[in-house]
């Protein structure tokens, strides 16, 4: 998508009555395949919902609902795998619910988004996690500006390490 082309996006908390679409979501084939049971997530979802450590939200195009976006902050929970990226680091899961919307752009133009304003509210680094296998998102991510740095086995399974650090935040990656 050409920078001029590139859409604004909106985000916005998930609320309660988010929860069914979510989950119609998360059983699409396409988000199905990277994520856990949908019930499951949802479940971990509502409990989020008025979290200090995870912000779930809802990715808007021109007012209407296109994924699902979660912020968490890897110091703030018990035993995170994560713990050892800088202090202040936000890590970032992201799925673009309507199969039609995805490989098209939006993913990468929406991350360049919540990350850019992620680092005007002052985020030194944001990191995300895709499985190795998922080459989509990986693909999605690099365009965002993301960079590997590690690959990673936890509780939530095999992981590519990738990262964008303010300090070499770049308008042109």
């Amino acid at each position: 998508m050409p920078p001029e082309a590139q859409p604004r996006y909106s985000f916005r908390p998930v609320v309660e009555a988010d929860l069914p679409m979510i989950a119609g979501w998360l059983r699409q084939p396409h988000v199905a395949e990277w994520w856990d049971d949908a019930e499951d997530e949802i479940a971990s979802i509502r409990e989020h919902i008025d979290s200090i450590s995870v912000e779930p939200l809802i990715v808007e195009l021109n007012g209407k609902p296109i994924g699902y976006l979660q912020s968490y902050d890897p110091h703030l929970e018990d035993d995170h795998p994560y713990q050892d990226q800088p202090f202040g680091t936000l890590g970032l899961d992201l799925s673009i619910g309507k199969p039609e919307l995805v490989g098209v752009g939006h993913g990468s133009a929406l991350l360049r988004q919540f990350v850019e304003e992620l680092f005007e509210e002052g985020t030194p680094r944001v990191i995300i996690d895709p499985d190795p296998a998922n080459t989509r998102a990986i693909r999605a991510y690099e365009k965002a500006g993301f960079r590997a740095f590690d690959t990673r086995t936890s509780v939530y399974g095999s992981a590519l390490m990738m990262a964008i650090d303010a300090d070499d935040w770049n308008e042109d990656a």
